[in-house]
């Protein structure tokens, strides 16, 4: 189920693109909200969807993604050791290379007990689709 929520924000965010031009939305943008939007998920416990935004061109069997599923719930539960927990995420800046197709986003993740963080998310750009390196 979850696998097909995610299928359906690609294609819808595909839909999008298709309806207007890349100058209508700068790359930046595009990349930077993309990054905050899979670390929502990672907040809301989506960690099926928050994987499936990573880049995975090279062919992983079923274990590597579950571990990779496990791997994002042990870091939410680190947080919550932590900082009682990730109360939101946003976004500080981003850097896009169009030649290269890759971006860094810089997010600030803000914790329950009012400490925040800037984080560096990498990402590339496949197919119109930015996903997390």
């Amino acid at each position: 189920m979850k696998g097909r929520v995610a299928v359906c924000l690609f294609l819808a965010i595909a839909l999008l693109a298709a309806c207007v031009t890349r100058e209508d939305f700068p790359q930046e943008d595009v990349a930077a909200n993309t990054a905050r939007l899979y670390y929502q998920y990672l907040i809301d416990g989506k960690y099926d969807d928050f994987v499936a935004g990573m880049d995975r061109h090279v062919e992983h069997s079923q274990n590597d993604v579950r571990q990779l599923v496990e791997n994002a719930k042990l870091y939410v539960q680190r947080q919550q050791n932590q900082h009682q927990g990730i109360k939101s995420v946003s976004i500080a800046s981003s850097e896009v290379d169009t030649a290269q197709h890759t971006a860094m986003v810089f997010l600030i993740m803000e914790f329950a007990d009012n400490n925040k963080e800037q984080i560096l998310v990498p990402m590339v750009e496949r197919d119109s689709l930015w996903l997390m390196r």
